[in-house]
C-alpha cells in the first residue's frame, strides 16, 4: 500500500544564511537545527531516499522547516521564489518520491499570494506551508486574507505549522528553568502546539471560513491540541456570531495529520471527531525519524479496514490535492 507522508521538512543554505544575516533575537529555535538534524534537513538525495525506504515511506511532501520565511523581510520574496524553484527541481528529478508545499514571503502578503499561484500553476506544488503568525500579526490578520482567497480559488490546502510563541509569552509561561529546558518547553514540549492550534481557532473566530467556506487548513500533531478540546471550544457558540457551530468548521475546513506521533489512541480519537476522510499521514521528518520501519509498522497496526487504511495512507491526500 502506497504511503505518502505530507509533513517532511528541509532547509537550504541560502535560508540559513538569511537567518544569520538578519537574526531574530526573539526566536531561539535555530538551536534545534544543528548536528544530525541539520544534515538531514539539507539532504534531499540518496540519504533521504534511503531513510524513506527504511521507514516504509514511498513519497515525501517537502516543506521548509519552521519558521520558514515568516521572520525574513527584504529578501523574503526572492528567497521564496528560489526555494520553490529548488523544490520543483528536486521533484522533477524524482517525481515518484517527492511532492512539495510552497514557501511564502508572508512579510509581503500580496507577493505571497502571487507566489502561491505561481508555485501551484507553474511548479505543480500542492499548497503552502505557513508558520502561524508573522512577527506580531496573527494569521487571521486582514493583511493575509488575499492569501486565503488565492488558496481557495486554486483549491489547495494551507498547512499551519508550529512556530515558537512570542518572547513575552515564553517569558511568562515557559521560562525559569535552564536554557535548553526553556526552549524545549516552549517548542516541541507543548508551546509549539498551543501556538499552532490557537491560530486555527483565530481563523474560525475571525470568520475567515465564513468568507472563504472552501478553504482547507491542515494541522499536524493530531490537530495541535484543539481536536481534543472540541467540547470546550463548542461553548464559544454562545458568544460568537459565526454562521455555523464551531465543530462544523473543524469537520469541514480542517485536516489533521500524525506528524510522527504514532499513537493508535490518538488516531482513533481523531477519526471519531473529524472523520476518516480528514486524516492524513506524516512522519515529521527528520525531527521524529526513528529507525525500525516505524512509519509502515504504525500503518499496518491500525484497526482501520482496508478502505479506511488506504484513505489514511494516501487516498485522502490525493483527493485533497487532486
Amino acid at each position: 500500500m502506497k504511503l505518502i507522508a505530507i509533513e517532511e521538512h528541509f532547509l537550504t543554505q541560502a535560508i540559513r544564511d538569511e537567518w544569520h544575516k538578519h537574526p531574530d533575537k526573539d526566536d531561539p529555535t535555530e538551536m534545534l537545527h544543528v548536528g544530525k538534524i541539520e544534515k538531514l534537513l539539507e539532504d534531499i538525495g540518496d540519504l533521504r531516499l534511503q531513510l524513506m525506504d527504511e521507514t516504509g515511506i514511498d513519497v515525501q511532501v517537502l516543506s521548509l522547516t519552521s519558521p520558514c520565511l515568516h521572520n525574513a523581510e527584504s529578501e523574503s520574496v526572492n528567497l521564496a521564489k528560489q526555494t520553490n524553484d529548488y523544490i520543483a527541481g528536486i521533484i522533477t528529478e524524482n517525481p515518484g518520491r517527492f511532492q512539495g508545499l510552497a514557501a511564502l514571503p508572508m512579510f509581503a502578503p500580496t507577493e505571497a499570494a502571487k507566489e502561491l499561484e505561481r508555485s501551484v500553476k507553474n511548479l505543480n506544488l500542492k499548497g503552502a506551508m505557513l508558520c502561524g503568525r508573522t512577527r506580531n500579526k496573527n494569521l487571521d490578520h486582514k493583511d493575509f486574507w488575499e492569501i486565503f482567497e488565492c488558496a481557495e480559488n486554486l483549491g489547495v490546502p494551507l498547512f499551519i505549522h508550529p512556530q515558537v510563541p512570542q518572547k513575552a509569552v515564553r517569558d511568562i509561561y515557559y521560562s525559569g528553568f535552564d536554557e535548553l529546558t526553556d526552549i524545549a518547553f516552549s517548542t516541541f514540549g507543548i508551546g509549539w502546539h498551543y501556538e499552532a492550534g490557537i491560530q486555527f481557532v483565530r481563523l474560525v473566530l475571525a470568520k475567515v471560513f465564513d468568507r472563504f467556506p472552501n478553504l482547507q487548513i491542515i494541522l499536524g500533531h493530531w490537530g495541535e491540541v484543539i481536536l481534543f478540546y472540541t467540547e470546550r471550544l463548542a461553548s464559544l457558540n454562545r458568544v460568537t456570531k459565526l454562521q455555523k457551530p464551531f465543530i462544523e468548521y473543524v469537520q469541514q475546513n480542517l485536516y489533521v495529520t500524525a506528524s510522527g506521533m504514532f499513537s493508535q489512541n490518538y488516531l482513533q480519537r481523531s477519526v471519531e471527531i473529524i472523520g476518516i476522510d480528514r486524516i492524513l499521514f506524516s512522519s515529521d521528518y527528520p525531527y521524529q525519524y526513528r529507525p525500525g520501519r516505524e512509519a509502515r509498522n504504525f500503518l499496518d497496526a491500525t484497526a482501520l479496514g482496508k478502505e479506511e487504511k488506504e484513505k489514511f495512507a494516501f487516498g485522502n491526500w490525493e483527493q485533497l490535492v487532486k
